[in-house]
């Protein structure tokens, strides 16, 4: 199921990606400015090239100032008008983007989050496809004129009854119709033909199983049903060539989400004993989403609100080090970090420095581990003997 890390992960690529657009957007503000001083060709008047340059320069660095001084206040009044409208102009642009990327990557990391439950729902329909090949496979043999000489008898499979009891989940069927969510595209069909061709079809194990007869009165071990859906995901799905592939293109996150839906699948397949019927309960993203998510929700706002705040701590605990020096992802880390210190009471101060070196190990510079480690001992050192940072709740006390 979903844990903390990944939801912290989450954030701190949001917080990544908006750092990244607003970057852009302050110099699409500057390209206003540029634009504002440029001489207008259709002029009658002539334009004194000097001037307009002049005052291009004059705004830029005014919109610089403000966006430096943090771009709460006002910008500065100057003697020039035309310069001060076109600094309004750039800030009011600016400001306005800002808001709208601030949405925009708070929704999309919500919904890149979410949609990891859509990716679970997605890999519980591959049976069903793959029975789907196996059929085209056996229409295609049945047209030959001569028989095939590798021909596979694989009815033990279509006759699975997990398969069956999975396929007939009536959850499973009512979000799949709800959400989209079938093998049915021509890219996805496609990537299962060349997984059952190239890699599945000459498996020994699935070869086996195909082969194995039937125990008294035909029945056969429910276990060893559980099993081979098992080994076609473990084996084929998320690892395999052609529908890791396939699942890679769909979703650029799908190497960090991997672990995550395979847990919710395979224990799936574990959930579905013989006697379950067609209602058993499909598993949640986590055992309480709306805790989750207004987690992730919260630690992506405040850390941004409180920005500034952060960014003077860390300034003020890098010794002789310019902190815009810091790499970016190590300011977000820290900033995180910090902000998750202040607000989230219940969650211990040692837990939270260990969970983002925990991090900074697998996204951020190979120093960055013992860099982060430094400073937000400090700062927690600092801040906790100050009161600003407070810990309560089960199993701890205030400032611990």
């Amino acid at each position: 199921m979903l844990n903390r890390r990944t939801l912290r992960i989450k954030v701190m690529q949001a917080l990544y990606a908006y750092d990244q657009a607003i970057g852009s957007d302050f110099l699409l503000a500057l390209d206003r400015i540029s634009e504002a001083f440029q001489p207008d060709l259709n002029s009658m008047v002539p334009q004194d090239r000097r001037l307009l340059q002049g005052q291009q320069k004059l705004a830029e660095a005014g919109f610089r100032e403000w966006h430096k001084a943090g771009g709460t206040a006002e910008p500065e009044e100057l003697d020039n008008q035309e310069v001060n409208d076109a600094i309004r102009d750039a800030v009011k642009y600016y400001q306005k983007q800002v808001q709208k990327e601030n949405q925009f990557y708070l929704n999309q990391m919500l919904h890149a989050t979410e949609s990891i439950h859509d990716q679970y729902i997605h890999l519980l329909n591959l049976p069903a496809a793959l029975l789907q090949v196996l059929e085209e496979e056996r229409s295609r043999e049945a047209r030959r004129f001569t028989a095939a000489t590798d021909r596979l008898d694989t009815t033990r499979l279509e006759q699975n009854p997990v398969l069956q009891k999975l396929a007939a989940n009536k959850q499973l069927q009512e979000l799949t119709i709800r959400r989209t969510l079938q093998w049915a595209g021509e890219d996805e069909m496609e990537a299962l033909r060349q997984a059952w061709r190239n890699e599945m079809r000459n498996d020994t194990e699935l070869r086996s199983y195909f082969e194995a007869p039937a125990g008294d009165e035909g029945v056969r071990d429910y276990g060893a049903e559980q099993e081979i859906l098992k080994h076609i995901y473990k084996t084929y799905v998320f690892k395999g060539e052609a529908i890791p592939a396939l699942l890679e293109e769909q979703d650029l996150n799908w190497e960090e989400n991997r672990s995550i839906v395979k847990n919710l699948v395979v224990k799936t397949m574990k959930m579905l004993e013989e006697g379950t019927d067609e209602n058993m309960e499909l598993l949640s993203l986590s055992a309480n989403w709306q805790e989750d998510k207004e987690f992730a929700e919260t630690l992506y706002k405040q850390t941004l609100a409180d920005d500034a705040r952060y960014e003077q701590l860390i300034s003020g605990a890098v010794q002789n080090w310019d902190v815009e020096r810091v790499a970016l992802l190590d300011k977000i880390i820290l900033k995180m970090a910090l902000c998750e210190m202040h607000l989230f009471r219940s969650i211990p101060v040692k837990v939270t420095i260990n969970e983002y070196i925990e991090i900074s190990k697998l996204y951020s510079t190979p120093k960055s581990k013992q860099f982060i480690n430094g400073i937000l001992d400090k700062l927690a050192q600092d801040l906790m003997a100050s009161g600003a940072i407070r810990k309560s709740g089960r199993g701890l006390l205030d400032n611990q």
